[in-house]
């Protein structure tokens, strides 16, 4: 989903907002060991709400609707509009290392751009262009700074969603126009946001769902440069219902049996609602499908169309998510259900 879009969800919409953590269970052991063993601990669950501190400050409110469920992951995204920013220029950073460091059980997750002008329509043929330039190293300085930027700011263990929905036309960090460089490129940033001392970094290598423009295992950079295997999926083409957004190519089913081939665990940095407007039956199902395939995190996009939380065009999902996440359920939140167990529930 566009970037842009967030922003303005967060800056202009006071009521945009939802991050549903987790409850439950310490976070895996340290970094790259606990993600590649896929660890044992319960889902951390978390949410877009703002960009910035906002978005800090608006996880008491959900936690609140949730019945006092914690929250135990934070998600939100450098802009890729400038070189500054993507080196971890934003100051609210530091709002959201108070919020991870004050617990030991939350999980920071942080989408990445690998291009700035991320979202300014720039055509293939100078993609590819960046795409070769990052490949020779001639960007390795701007990552360096943001690992620096982390570690600094005492997050040096932060999920890094890099160069999410690659696999997409939109961003200038897609991969199609170049595959075999883009790969070498991810390599190159992996590598020097890695020789930063200090640091434990997780990468998530997130695309959409389905092929869109270029099927998103040929983009994918190789075992030893990606410790989790993640997907965005929205309620939207292809797959109008549930079960062809499982059975499509390189939707849902695939990406569990791939992250599985590779030893990877799983994540959904972006899901929700979207062109099936107020979809209980796909709340449930999507619910449903990470309770059984127990993700290291879930991230829903909160602000509307695609959230629930403060999002009131949406009542039947909302109820069906608060349902499902609330404590008041008394049966431990998502990981006390399992697909057959809760799509048996009646329709709200």
């Amino acid at each position: 989903m566009s970037h842009r879009g967030r922003w303005l969800a967060g800056a202009c919409t006071s009521t945009v907002a939802a991050a549903l953590l987790v409850t439950g269970g310490a976070l895996a052991p340290p970094a790259r060991e606990a993600s590649r063993s896929g660890g044992g601990a319960e889902v951390a669950v978390g949410a877009y709400l703002h960009y910035g501190s906002p978005g800090v400050e608006r996880m008491q409110g959900l936690s609140h609707w949730l019945g006092g469920t914690a929250l135990r992951a934070g998600h939100t995204y450098l802009p890729g509009d400038t070189w500054s920013n993507i080196e971890g220029a934003p100051e609210s950073l530091r709002s959201w290392a108070r919020w991870r460091n004050a617990r030991a059980d939350r999980l920071f997750v942080l989408n990445v751009p690998m291009q700035e002008h991320n979202e300014d329509g720039v055509p293939d043929h100078r993609i590819a262009e960046l795409i070769r330039s990052g490949a020779q190293g001639e960007y390795d300085h701007h990552f360096r700074r943001l690992a620096e930027r982390l570690v600094d700011l005492g997050v040096p263990d932060t999920v890094i969603v890099l160069g999410w929905e690659m696999n997409g036309f939109n961003y200038t960090h897609r991969c199609r126009p170049d595959p075999e460089n883009w790969k070498r490129y991810w390599r190159r940033i992996v590598a020097a946001m890695r020789s930063v001392e200090g640091q434990h970094f997780l990468f998530d290598f997130a695309p959409n769902r389905g092929i869109d423009s270029i099927a998103w295992t040929k983009c994918y950079p190789g075992d030893d440069v990606v410790d989790i295997v993640g997907m965005d999926s929205y309620d939207q083409p292809p797959g109008d219902s549930f079960e062809e957004q499982v059975e499509q190519p390189y939707g849902l089913q695939k990406h569990v049996d791939f992250a599985r081939e590779h030893g990877k665990p799983i994540s959904y940095p972006e899901w929700g609602l979207f062109r099936n407007g107020d979809n209980a039956e796909y709340m449930r199902d999507m619910l449903a499908w990470i309770a059984d395939h127990k993700p290291i995190y879930h991230s829903i996009t909160d602000y509307c169309p695609h959230g629930v939380w403060q999002c009131g065009q949406n009542p039947r999902s909302a109820r069906v998510f608060r349902e499902f996440l609330s404590t008041r359920q008394g049966r431990g939140g998502p990981s006390g259900f399992g697909r057959e167990d809760y799509r048996a529930r009646p329709e709200p």
